[in-house]
């Protein structure tokens, strides 16, 4: 049976071998009227001691922005009647159980809830601003 440390290397190489096979982006291809010879690609670092930490930040982006979107979603829900109370108690807590268990998982892995929205470069962040009101802890 592998050791953790076997499985960690072996993660790493993957995501390793994954990242060179990710097309270099419009700024980092050589241009044809450039004589200066060509400049590796910037890659991303998959350093075999933060792999884990950077596949759950990854995995908690996801979770986020479908907590979120679900978030949105029970709310026009509830500005369109479409619950009882009951069931608008339920959802409440529902989705205040979620964040509490998202802000944990980012305590356990030294993450913010703020490290979860990633810059998408021209398009903005990934996750909305919050709302007035709302803690991003």
């Amino acid at each position: 049976m592998p050791s953790d440390a076997d499985r960690y290397r072996e993660v790493a190489d993957a995501a390793a071998r994954a990242f060179r096979l990710l097309p270099a982006a419009p700024g980092e291809l050589p241009r044809r009227d450039d004589p200066r010879p060509p400049h590796p690609a910037r890659r991303i670092n998959a350093d075999p001691d933060t792999v884990e930490r950077d596949l759950m930040k990854l995995v908690l982006t996801l979770v986020e922005l479908l907590r979120q979107l679900m978030e949105r979603q029970a709310l026009h829900r509830v500005e369109a009647g479409d619950l009882t109370e009951e069931e608008e108690e339920r959802l409440g807590s529902t989705l205040m159980l979620l964040h509490d268990r998202m802000t944990g998982l980012c305590a356990r892995y030294g993450l913010t809830m703020d490290d979860l929205n990633l810059d998408l470069g021209p398009l903005g962040t990934l996750l909305p601003p919050p709302e007035s009101g709302q803690n991003r802890t």
